[in-house]
């Protein structure tokens, strides 16, 4: 036989893919995806229950006066004060949503589609300032406004984004001048 026809003859058709190998893979993967996402959110659930002792959050007063700022971007969430890795979840306040805030000489109106709203009355505000992050969220130097409130026993921190960023500043020294005028009160 020549050499010719002996490379022909030992050519051999590919292997059949496997596919109940293949579809074990795929299953097994989907059940280990799903179970990851099911411990991530009874987590998220162990988390709500621990910071159950969390009172019940403000609702805007009838007339809260004229507003003296106001705002359109995104709020991030809210940690404990200081703790910027330290979410907290419990009513709603961990949900991260669009936002219209609102500041009157009552308080500041958080006012979130598809989330909770809530109100943090004037006199419960303790500190404003521009951060780069809160938990799961990291930006730019000064590109988050970070509003540090008292609730029940608690500082929480609630983490603001505007849509245009310029107008950090001005929140800042508004929410710094009403804190004062409100401590100066006490």
């Amino acid at each position: 036989m020549t050499p010719v026809l002996l490379l022909a003859a030992e050519k051999e058709s590919a292997e059949v893919t496997d596919w109940a190998a293949r579809i074990g893979w795929v299953v097994g993967l989907a059940l280990f995806v799903a179970l990851v996402y099911w411990l991530m959110r009874e987590g998220w659930k162990w988390r709500g229950t621990l910071q159950s002792d969390l009172p019940e959050l403000h609702g805007a007063p009838d007339d809260p006066g004229p507003a003296t700022l106001a705002m359109s971007g995104r709020y991030h969430g809210s940690t404990t004060a200081g703790q910027w890795l330290d979410r907290i979840v419990a009513h709603g306040l961990g949900t991260r949503s669009r936002v219209e805030l609102t500041l009157t000489d009552a308080g500041l109106d958080v006012v979130r589609p598809g989330a909770d709203d809530f109100f943090i009355p004037a006199d419960a505000l303790r500190e404003a300032r521009l951060d780069k992050g809160i938990a799961g969220k990291v930006l730019t130097e000064g590109g988050l406004l970070v509003v540090t409130w008292a609730h029940g026993e608690r500082l929480i921190d609630s983490g603001f984004r505007s849509d245009h960023a310029a107008e950090h500043n001005a929140w800042v020294e508004a929410l710094t001048n009403m804190i004062n005028k409100t401590e100066g009160a006490r």
